[in-house]
């Protein structure tokens, strides 16, 4: 910092300097004060301001040389406000506190973008071997004669891993994908049971459905949900019985499976949870998921379950459902 440029930004107080010289100065003439004496009081309290701001500048400017040394030697940047030394002065107090606040807030999205990239990296890397399962099912249908129903099951597996992370890609940019329209939820139902028709069939699963009402939602968001917990009842309920009930706001999506363990139901809406059924398969971030979406949609999706008899899924429409 420049000597000028300090004093320039003391511009206002050195003028109040400069009215307190010259009222001195009036007062002194008009008491009688001698020349000498009126002189040598103006040349000293000139001095003393002088004297003040030359080593104000000195003390500033070394604080700024000790504040750019020490911002040269971080690598992150952003760190640098924890690094600021409270000042003494009252307005420069409270100028410290609101930067030590702003350094803290930055510190922590900066952190939360770090663990969002850890978790997405993580993600990606279980996504990737859990598609090479299909694709190379896939390769060695195509060597024994390519079974058209076997080859389908395999591609609607490989569909849904890329569907779960082009879901997963969006959550961060919800508001900008989502699309609210009017839709029946019978259609929406119907189209998520015959999307995942090959594996269910594959599973010996049986769908019913039943009821239906008008609803103001994602359609295709909401459907990712539904193909979600049918393909999960295909990969780890074999054999079993789906019912889908819609009535009055509410969906419950149910099954007669091997349903899940209490200890474990409060965390299978948890990111990455795999649980003891799915720890052979899956990524664990199906459900996570569909919570989120739920949560972006304002449904309350609630989850119960007994081990050997079932688990149950519901999905109340807060306020934007109407019955038909």
């Amino acid at each position: 910092m420049k000597f000028f440029s300090y004093i320039s930004s003391k511009a206002v107080s050195l003028c109040f300097c400069g009215i307190a010289a010259l009222c001195w100065g009036i007062f002194a003439h008009f008491a009688g004060a001698s020349e000498i004496l009126l002189w040598v009081s103006e040349a000293a309290f000139i001095f003393t301001v002088l004297l003040r701001y030359s080593a104000g500048y000195a003390f500033a400017n070394a604080k700024l040389k000790k504040l750019k040394k020490s911002k040269e030697s971080l690598s992150e940047k952003y760190l640098l406000g924890e690094l600021l030394e409270k000042p003494h002065d009252a307005v420069e107090r409270e100028y410290y506190e609101v930067m030590k606040e702003v350094s803290r807030s930055a510190i922590g999205e900066v952190e939360r973008a770090e663990r969002e990239k850890e978790e997405y990296f993580d993600y990606v890397e279980k996504w990737i071997h859990e598609i090479k399962t299909p694709l190379t099912a896939c390769s060695l249908i195509c060597d024994n004669g390519a079974d058209e129903a076997k080859l389908r099951r395999e591609l609607k597996r490989a569909d849904n891993l890329t569907d779960t992370i082009l879901q997963y890609a969006r959550l961060r940019s919800a508001e900008q994908d989502t699309v609210i329209t009017t839709a029946n939820v019978a259609n929406i139902i119907a189209d998520a049971v015959k999307s995942q028709r090959e594996l269910l069939v594959a599973s010996k699963i049986s769908v019913e459905t039943s009821g239906d009402f008008t609803v103001c939602t994602d359609a295709k968001a909401f459907s990712f949900i539904l193909k979600q917990l049918l393909s999960n009842c295909a990969k780890y309920c074999e054999g079993c019985k789906v019912r889908i009930i819609a009535d009055s706001g509410k969906i419950t999506v149910s099954d007669n499976g091997a349903g899940i363990e209490a200890h474990e139901l409060p965390r299978i809406f948890n990111r990455g949870f795999t649980g003891s059924n799915g720890r052979k398969a899956g990524t664990g971030m199906g459900l996570y998921i569909a919570a989120e979406l739920c949560k972006r949609l304002d449904i309350t999706l609630k989850a119960d379950s007994e081990p050997n008899k079932g688990t149950a899924f519901s999905f109340e429409f807060n306020g934007a459902a109407a019955r038909k």
